[in-house]
């Protein structure tokens, strides 16, 4: 099996990620908060890439979430932030999600065999479904407006080198991904002060966010595996097994 970690959503097309197994990362925030609200009783989220769609989609009952440049959008009744997907009014209720960067990722997958959203939150259970689709994966960084993020590539490396630990001799991994698995080795020493040192990280914190960026560096905090589905509406997987927790990554990081 091969695994390829991207840096970001530009980097390939639709038609590369065809037939593959993508997983797509953006750690601050969007990926963080659709694993935080599937986990916190939400039964769907449909990712979109515009405001416009969002409203479209949106059907009585439904909530609107998302932002654009870190605000949440005029009229949704959710913004971006992690405590928002926890809070009780989004138990049983639809999602409709547009974002800067990370449901745009999501929309650039459309066409892949199965497309996970992965993040710290959940690094372990999401590895084990992308090794189980026994097809070769790839870790879709979302990035921030076409640039790489250095949070989402740390993120990749953790889900990829677990990944890869599982498969043995059979797997291999792109370059990239090698020297993510590696800077992920050794910011998981201090993985807060990392992220909170890279670009999103500081940015959030200037804007009175920094307890979101310490909530999506929790590794393994929330068990489950979100999958888009053929309605592309992003729905809780199924475990058949308890994925490996967050105590046993030491023996492999």
């Amino acid at each position: 099996m091969q695994i390829e970690v991207i840096p970001t959503l530009n980097e390939k097309t639709e038609q590369e990620l065809a037939d593959k197994t993508v997983v797509v990362i953006d750690v601050l925030r969007a990926t963080s908060n659709i694993v935080t609200g599937l986990s916190h009783g939400c039964v769907s989220v449909i990712p979109v890439k515009t405001i416009q769609q969002a409203w479209e989609m949106k059907e009585a009952g439904d909530l609107l979430g998302g932002e654009r440049n870190c605000e949440r959008i005029a009229g949704f009744d959710l913004g971006n932030s992690p405590s928002e997907y926890m809070s009780p009014a989004v138990r049983g209720r639809k999602i409709v999600m547009t974002t800067t960067n990370g449901t745009s990722a999501i929309s650039k997958a459309r066409k892949a065999k199965q497309v996970f959203i992965g993040s710290f939150l959940n690094a372990s259970a999401c590895a084990a479904a992308a090794s189980a689709s026994g097809r070769d994966v790839m870790l879709l960084c979302s990035g921030t407006q076409g640039q790489f993020s250095l949070e989402d590539g740390l993120c990749a490396g953790l889900i990829g080198g677990l990944i890869l630990r599982g498969l043995g001799d059979e797997g291999r991994m792109n370059d990239f991904g090698l020297a993510m698995e590696q800077s992920y080795r050794q910011a998981s020493r201090d993985l807060s002060r990392i992220v909170l040192s890279c670009a999103n990280g500081i940015r959030l914190s200037r804007l009175g966010c920094k307890d979101d960026v310490l909530f999506c560096c929790q590794v393994d905090a929330m068990p489950v595996v979100p999958v888009l589905d053929e309605e592309r509406k992003v729905c809780l997987l199924a475990l058949p097994d308890s994925p490996q927790p967050a105590s046993s990554l030491k023996s492999l990081f």
